[in-house]
C-alpha cells in the first residue's frame, strides 16, 4: 500500500468514528426525556462538531487522492444495537445515556491514537487530527463530569 493510501486509510477511520458520533448523539438527543434539555442541546452540540471533523478530514482524503468514507464503523453499529438492548433493560435514565456517550467518547480517542501512530500522517493533516483529538478530549470530558455530577449516582 502506498503512503497516499496509507494516509486515506488511516484519515477515513476518521470519517467513520465521526460518523459514528453523529449517529450516536443524533440518537442520544431523541431518548433524552424532556427534562433533560441541557443533555439535548449538549448531544447535538456534539453531533454538530463531529459534522465540522467530517468537513476537514474529508479535504484530507480528498488530498490524497482517496475518496472519504461515507459509512460508519462496523464496531460502531454493533454497539449502538448494544445501547438499544440495555436501554430497554435499563430505561434511558441521563446516567445510563451518559455513561453510553462517555464509551463512545472513550472509542474516538482510540480511533484518534491510532491515525496519530501512523507516521505517514504529517503536515497539516496531523495537525488537523491533533487539534480534533484534543477538541474530542473536551468534549469527553465533559460528558464524564455530568455523568459524575448525577444526583441518581
Amino acid at each position: 500500500m502506498e503512503k497516499n493510501e496509507r494516509t486515506a486509510e488511516a484519515l477515513n477511520d476518521l470519517v467513520e468514528i465521526n460518523n459514528d458520533r453523529i449517529e450516536g448523539y443524533e440518537k442520544a438527543a431523541k431518548e433524552t426525556k424532556d427534562e433533560d434539555a441541557d443533555l439535548r442541546s449538549l448531544f447535538n452540540e456534539m453531533a454538530n462538531e463531529s459534522r465540522s471533523y467530517l468537513n476537514e478530514l474529508k479535504q484530507y482524503v480528498r488530498a490524497e487522492g482517496e475518496e472519504p468514507a461515507k459509512d460508519t464503523t462496523k464496531r460502531g453499529k454493533i454497539y449502538r444495537v448494544w445501547m438499544d438492548m440495555k436501554a430497554a433493560i435499563t430505561g434511558n435514565n441521563r446516567k445510563a445515556i451518559l455513561s453510553s456517550c462517555e464509551y463512545g467518547e472513550d472509542a474516538a480517542q482510540r480511533a484518534y491514537e491510532r491515525a496519530l501512530e501512523d507516521e505517514d500522517l504529517v503536515g497539516p493533516a496531523r495537525a488537523v487530527v491533533e487539534e480534533q483529538k484534543a477538541k474530542l478530549r473536551t468534549s469527553h470530558d465533559r460528558v464524564k463530569r455530568l455523568r459524575d455530577s448525577d444526583p441518581n449516582s
